[in-house]
């Protein structure tokens, strides 16, 4: 028989055509399933390989086997005269018809059911929709908006969000002042009393993002959200925003402003106050301002031009160096720019983080920076924050911190700014390595509360948890936010993962947070599996390899040195701080390392004047111990 004939008598085309359909329905639903269960995407490439590999094999079996009454049987060994190929073939038509007829009412469930006809906010940094104002259209007319069903629910009516502004600059490379202006909207709104606004992450977070305007207030519980757009063309800028009550389906106010970019900051005066208007005449918020004022941070445009690039690259903390070379050009241009000095300081502060081994001490060039910012503007929030974060008093660096005036410091940055959340974040890691739990717990609280979105709040918050012994609960709070591929804080869980018997998870957390090439990550698993055994020799290979690629892990990542028993050297890691509480230090807690480190870095004395924690508990004058 003819090759081709062989394979329609075989089933071949037959098992390809019904393996296809359902390979497709399952990669629909799987997808579905997944896209709304937040899987990581490599669980649907993952799938899709197999399912590809799975085609192959099913074509294989298809020509090299047969289905008998007997059971599965090689073909070459089925006499012709048995062979019931033509019996299977009937069955395989209704499967594939079946297949068919479910591949279809997937469709029409996905076309008219699972896809509402909204608009989205679609498309990549520089392209989103054009708003109605760009497009000349009535508000509301083209689905602009989605019924009031897919509104937020249970949102109080002063309550906003500002979105990310589109840029339709010409050659969309202005994603930066966009983002900046809408930046500057959402903090003079803040400041208006009796309205609450979605923090920057949270809604930020939705750049990019193709949901629909109600969906995402409905996501962020706001009742009111403001979109817009900023083309800017030379030294001319056109700023488009609309205001829109979401649960409703009204545009409550929308407007375009030409201006030139020398009264950028009275744009942002202008459009801040008509909002808050709008709000008040229409809606009947209770806020007690009438007119926002701003002034003028800076009369060079380009210093402020710098400052939002500098201020969009450290928000998102990506390219921290850069990020400090763009608020320096910005204070060379205008000395006297403080929120410059700011972004310099908050920068400057966590470079010692990101920037790991560049070789340059950041603390006092943040804390220079922060008190510079200071002296121009006493009003600003977060110089107080960079100082107490710092642990400095006013900048002069003491031989042991007073971690009082740190948190006093830190107070302040929350008095002057309830809204700070880095604030927040930084005074609650201080209480939490000073061992008071629970005041750390309610800071990491009223950050998420503020910024759900905050992905270092929610590490922290996790430790946390860990350090004060709610294991569980600290990696129910912990793993959902790995997905984002954030590792703030994962060295405190690779000791836990391991005492619950899952190295593999720990071996593969512990890569990902070194995230150095060839480390010998499996000597620190293998020594925190077996304790009480001699590990010199692991030690002696991370150290050749540190000394092979120029590693400074004894510094950084010093529960390496705690796994290998080495608590000298780690108690000289300034990084110590960030675990001195976990399952890792367990053992280094019962040793003079720990308490010489709390004496040097003036825990012990703070513990003294304002009271011990509940893990530790007084022995005599002089000595005490902690669980």
């Amino acid at each position: 028989m003819s090759f081709f004939s062989e394979l329609k008598r075989r089933n071949v085309f037959r098992i390809a055509t019904a393996y296809a359909i359902a390979a497709w329905l399952l990669l629909q639903i799987a997808d579905l399933v997944l896209d709304n269960t937040s899987a990581p995407p490599w669980v649907i490439q993952s799938l899709f390989v197999i399912v590809g590999v799975g085609f192959v094999f099913a074509l294989i079996f298809s020509w090299l086997y047969e289905l008998t009454p007997e059971g599965v049987m090689k073909e070459s060994e089925v006499p012709r005269e048995r062979s019931i190929t033509y019996h299977t073939a009937k069955k395989l038509d209704y499967l594939t018809i079946a297949l068919l007829l479910g591949a279809v009412a997937y469709l029409v469930v996905d076309r008219y059911v699972l896809e509402a006809p909204v608009a989205t906010v679609t498309g990549s940094e520089n392209h989103f929709p054009k708003t109605a104002q760009e497009t000349n259209e009535a508000p509301g007319e083209n689905g602009s908006l989605t019924p009031v069903e897919l509104a937020s629910s249970g949102a109080e009516p002063n309550s906003i969000a500002v979105l990310p502004f589109s840029d339709l600059s010409e050659d969309g490379d202005q994603a930066y002042f966009s983002d900046g202006i809408a930046e500057e909207l959402l903090n003079l709104l803040v400041r208006v009393e009796g309205l609450h606004v979605a923090s920057r992450t949270s809604s930020f977070a939705y750049k990019g993002e193709n949901l629909s305007i109600p969906e995402i207030a409905a996501e962020l519980k706001v009742a009111n959200i403001l979109e817009g757009s900023v083309r800017k063309d030379g030294d001319r800028v056109r700023i488009t925003a609309q205001l829109i009550d979401t649960r409703n389906d009204r545009h409550l106010w929308s407007e375009n402003y030409d201006r030139d970019l020398v009264d950028i900051f009275a744009i942002q005066d202008e459009i801040a106050t008509a909002i808050v208007t709008a709000l008040k005449e229409q809606l009947g918020v209770q806020a007690t301002t009438d007119a926002i004022n701003v002034e003028a941070a800076t009369n060079n445009l380009d210093a402020y031009d710098l400052y939002l690039k500098g201020r969009i690259l450290f928000v998102a903390r990506q390219d921290i160096d850069i990020a400090i070379q763009m608020f320096e050009q910005a204070i060379e241009l205008d000395p006297n720019y403080a929120r410059a000095w700011e972004g310099l300081a908050a920068a400057q502060a966590v470079a010692d983080d990101w920037l790991l081994g560049d070789g340059i001490d950041h603390v006092p060039l943040a804390v220079e920076a922060a008190q510079r910012a200071m002296e121009l503007d006493p009003e600003l929030s977060m110089p107080y924050a960079v100082l107490g974060n710092s642990t400095v008093v006013l900048g002069v660096a003491a031989d042991v911190p007073d971690l009082a005036e740190a948190l006093r410091m830190l107070d302040l940055a929350i008095q002057k700014d309830p809204n700070n959340t880095t604030a927040l974040q930084w005074r609650g890691g201080h209480y939490y390595w000073l061992g008071f739990f629970d005041r750390a717990l309610a800071d990491f609280d009223e950050c998420l509360r503020l910024d759900p979105a905050y992905l270092n709040c929610a590490q922290h918050r996790a430790a946390a948890l860990l350090f004060r012994g709610d294991t569980d609960a600290a990696l129910a709070a912990f793993i959902p936010t790995l997905y984002e591929n954030f590792h703030s804080m994962d060295e405190a869980f690779v000791a836990v993962l391991v005492e619950q018997g899952n190295s593999l998870a720990a071996l593969l957390l512990a890569t990902a947070r070194l995230n150095a090439p060839y480390a010998p990550v499996g000597e620190w698993i293998k020594a925190l599996e077996n304790p009480g055994d001699d590990h010199r020799a692991g030690l002696a290979r991370f150290d050749r390899w540190a000394a092979e690629y120029h590693n400074n892990y004894a510094v950084d990542f010093p529960d390496v040195l705690l796994a290998f028993g080495d608590y000298e050297r780690a108690a000289q890691s300034p990084n110590i701080l960030y675990t001195i509480w976990g399952p890792g230090a367990k053992a280094f807690r019962q040793t003079p390392w720990f308490k010489q480190w709390l004496h040097d870095n003036g825990v012990e004395d703070y513990w003294r004047k304002h009271g011990f924690p509940p893990s530790c508990h007084v022995i005599s004058e002089q000595d005490y111990s902690c669980d």
